[in-house]
C-alpha cells in the first residue's frame, strides 16, 4: 500500500507499525493528540514546517521494502 498526504494522521497510523516513529522522528510528536487523528499528513507537515512530498516519499519508500 501507498500513502498520500491526503491521507488523515489516524489512517495513517493504523496503515503499518512502522509509520509512527517515522512521523515521531519527522518532529510529530503529537501522534496520540485527539486532534491530530483527524488532521491530514499535508496539514501536519505544514504546521510543523516539513515537507510533505519528502515525507510522503520516504514513508513510502519503507513501506515497499516491507511488503
Amino acid at each position: 500500500m501507498q500513502i498520500s498526504k491526503d491521507m488523515l494522521i489516524g489512517q495513517l497510523l493504523q496503515v503499518d507499525e512502522c509509520i509512527a516513529p517515522i512521523l515521531m522522528r519527522a518532529g510529530m510528536h503529537c501522534l496520540g493528540c485527539p486532534s491530530s487523528q483527524g488532521e491530514s499528513l499535508a496539514e501536519a507537515c505544514m504546521v510543523h514546517g516539513i515537507d510533505c512530498d519528502t515525507l510522503v516519499s520516504q514513508i513510502n519508500e519503507i513501506l515497499a521494502t516491507r511488503e
